[in-house]
């Protein structure tokens, strides 16, 4: 099967594309924060500098782990659900269900490997660029050398493969077992997430407005409160469905769509609750926290930079990955409709009354995804304003909410509405004969 994995990936090396993609970035993101823990075992190091290095390779490589498996997952699970037929075939010639689990993973494993391998360039140019920062902010002493060792490499490469085999594992399991899920481990994983960020949120009011960790709770609270959403998202958008006085074909066509596609759009809208959720909640409570500072007339400790510095880079690289992972899951399932699309404009549909219902669509996913990422947010922002500044709702919230939200329907609209057009260069008839 794994010789069958191999000339899959040769005879379509595009379906691939995207998990290349994610593996690339991932695996980069890891070996150039994992390579601080190399620089940091160094002989000669200070104290300060290698619980600096330390702590950032600690806390983004293990955002970053999280964030690789629903990257690679998350176009993964894409590329099998479109390969439906495909796999069936092979069922149906004789393959049991743990040969073809076994070729999809191998495919998945070969396809990673090739990613992480042609990152660890990029990792020892950023690790260099990382270590730069943190001299000049005066985190890290001058004296410092970088180094790229055997703990980023082997972190960066079983990591990546590690992710890539389970995330291809779950995503053809699913398939193989017609798409049943296990409604009890995850109705207790949504209620475990939810309870946990909200204790999380709420224990803010036990920490004082000086604490060096306070940003800590509410911070873990959004995080934990949009992967419940998250894990509720099927549902969340029916229920919004359910409630929108859409009219006209575009508008009910859109709303049918999405209600028929609701678990296979999960993916769209984990991306951007987390995203909204995180980045706003990170952003404007760094801001206060900054704000707060300059206005006492202080100036920021070590540690202080240090958490500054995570929380900024933690922010770009989750816009990195959400942006990998909307673009990637859009695309292919756009791409993948152009048979009903084809069909639309045999039915009498114009290409502009198709792109009316792919644009209502995206706005719709937008607005929710930025909906309960809003709450989740609020969560930990309220509660670390209360405390920070006395103040319930901070002034910056409204310029770094707006930010992430006009990045959030950028990139979905752009990519949908973008993918869309190019499908429907195809003839209708052209469209329909070759999905069939």
């Amino acid at each position: 099967m794994f010789v069958l994995a191999l000339r899959s990936i040769r005879r379509r090396p595009g379906r691939f594309l995207a998990t290349l993609l994610s593996a690339f970035l991932g695996a980069g993101i890891l070996m150039t924060f994992n390579s601080m823990h190399d620089t940091a075992a160094q002989h000669g190091v200070d104290q300060v500098s290698s619980d600096t290095l330390a702590t950032a390779a600690a806390v983004v490589g293990g955002y970053g782990t999280l964030l690789v498996f629903f990257a690679v997952a998350s176009t993964l699970t894409v590329n099998v659900r479109q390969r439906t037929a495909e796999l069936e075939l092979l069922r149906c010639s004789g393959a049991t269900p743990a040969q073809i689990k076994r070729m999809v993973v191998g495919e998945a494993v070969a396809v990673a490997l090739v990613g992480a391998v042609l990152a660890i360039g990029p990792a020892m140019l950023g690790g260099r660029v990382l270590l730069d920062v943190f001299q000049d902010s005066g985190q890290v002493a001058r004296s410092v050398d970088y180094s790229f060792g055997p703990i980023a490499l082997m972190s960066g490469l079983d990591i990546t493969l590690l992710a890539s085999a389970g995330a291809a594992f779950l995503a053809v399991r699913r398939l193989t077992r017609g798409g049943r899920e296990r409604a009890g481990a995850k109705r207790f994983l949504t209620v475990a997430a939810l309870v946990t960020g909200t204790s999380a949120a709420s224990a803010t009011f036990l920490f004082s407005a000086t604490d060096e960790t306070l940003m800590a709770a509410p911070a873990y609270g959004a995080i934990l409160l949009s992967v419940g959403f998250a894990l509720l998202s099927p549902r969340l958008l029916k229920g919004v469905l359910d409630r929108l006085p859409l009219s006209g074909a575009s508008g009910w066509l859109a709303v049918r769509n999405l209600r028929e596609r609701a678990g296979h759009l999960a993916g769209i809208l984990v991306s951007l609750i987390l995203f909204t959720a995180v980045s706003t909640a990170t952003l404007t409570m760094q801001s206060v926290d900054s704000d707060a500072v300059k206005a006492s007339g202080l100036v920021k400790s070590v540690a202080a930079k240090n958490v500054e510095t995570l929380n900024l880079t933690m922010v770009g690289i989750i816009a990195v990955f959400v942006c990998v992972m909307l673009v990637n899951s859009l695309y292919a399932a756009t791409t993948y409709r152009s048979r009903e699309f084809g069909q639309q404009r045999l039915a009498g549909a114009t290409p502009g009354q198709v792109l009316g219902v792919v644009a209502a669509e995206g706005v719709i996913l937008t607005v929710t995804g930025v909906f309960f990422g809003t709450v989740a947010a609020l969560a930990g922002v309220v509660p670390f304003t209360v405390v920070r500044t006395d103040a319930v709702l901070p002034d910056q919230f409204l310029g770094v909410w707006l930010a992430m939200v006009s990045v959030s329907a950028a990139v979905t609209l752009g990519t949908s509405l973008g993918t869309a057009r190019r499908v429907l260069r195809t003839p209708a008839v052209g469209a329909v004969t070759l999905a069939a």
